[in-house]
């Protein structure tokens, strides 16, 4: 079903482009992609990214036929059982997360990404990788989306000393948190390996808050998840997210710790 959805997609590409006489290599340069890249999506290989539609739909004088695509690529790009939460994840006013295993996927950098999904067991295929990493850094929208959402994220130290994909991977995905650590609505904070109390023992959790509701809990293992709604339940996860906070680095030790850790790569 994603792999159709995105060859619908790849033959509106073309058929605006040739409405519009251009090739491939020409609408590449207008809208900053490689001519193999255009060539590709126009094909269902590669999912398009957001700025790619954005970008295509004006070069081409597509209507906004390309641009309305966005929310349609994005949803099926994503495991069914996270597709649900993703949706409020987009609303959200404010989101704060805790992960112990990998870097959060709003943080996650290209290659991490890619890394982290070439481990997963069963292997996927490359199809699905390239879908899901795609998916994953189309959600990083979030981050910078104006008006800009409170956000905050605890990280085990641990996972930040984990090579996965190998050293430059690991350092260029450093490089990107101490980057995501200077924004102003983002806070980022490190759980040093030392603590002799930790609240967070029970595994990742995220707290979101869509515009116009009542903050929402997600937790998620072994690819199952469960979004909680009601109060008890979202208070007790609020309550563990806030111990985990004071437990942790502040975030200005954080980013020096994460600083020195890529000076040790």
């Amino acid at each position: 079903m994603a792999g159709d959805i995105v060859k619908c997609i790849g033959r509106q590409v073309k058929l605006f482009r040739e409405r519009a006489g251009l090739t491939q290599a020409q609408l590449g340069e207008a809208i900053g992609y490689s001519e193999e890249q255009v060539s590709s999506v126009e094909q269902g290989r590669r999912v398009p990214q957001p700025d790619f539609l954005d970008a295509a739909d004006e070069a081409l004088g597509a209507f906004g036929v390309l641009r309305a695509a966005r929310e349609e690529v994005a949803n099926v790009q994503l495991p069914a059982f996270f597709r649900g939460a993703a949706r409020l994840e987009a609303q959200a006013v404010e989101f704060h997360a805790y992960e112990c295993l990998v870097v959060n996927g709003l943080l996650q950098t290209e290659d991490y990404a890619r890394a982290v999904l070439n481990m997963q067991r069963p292997l996927l295929e490359e199809e699905a990788i390239e879908r899901l990493v795609s998916a994953r850094l189309a959600r990083q929208e979030l981050l910078s989306r104006q008006p800009a959402p409170l956000m905050s994220f605890v990280t085990e130290e641990a996972v930040l000393r984990r090579p996965y994909g190998g050293a430059t991977v690991l350092r260029g995905q450093l490089e990107r948190l101490l980057h995501v650590g200077q924004m102003r609505n983002v806070e980022l904070q490190v759980m040093p390996t030392n603590v002799d109390d930790h609240a967070g023992t029970a595994g990742p959790l995220a707290l979101l808050e869509p515009k116009g509701r009542q903050t929402m809990a997600y937790v998620e293992a072994q690819s199952i998840s469960r979004l909680l709604t009601d109060r008890k339940s979202v208070r007790e996860i609020e309550q563990r997210y806030g111990i985990i906070r004071a437990q942790a680095l502040r975030p200005r030790e954080s980013l020096e710790l994460i600083e020195k850790l890529r000076g040790e790569i």
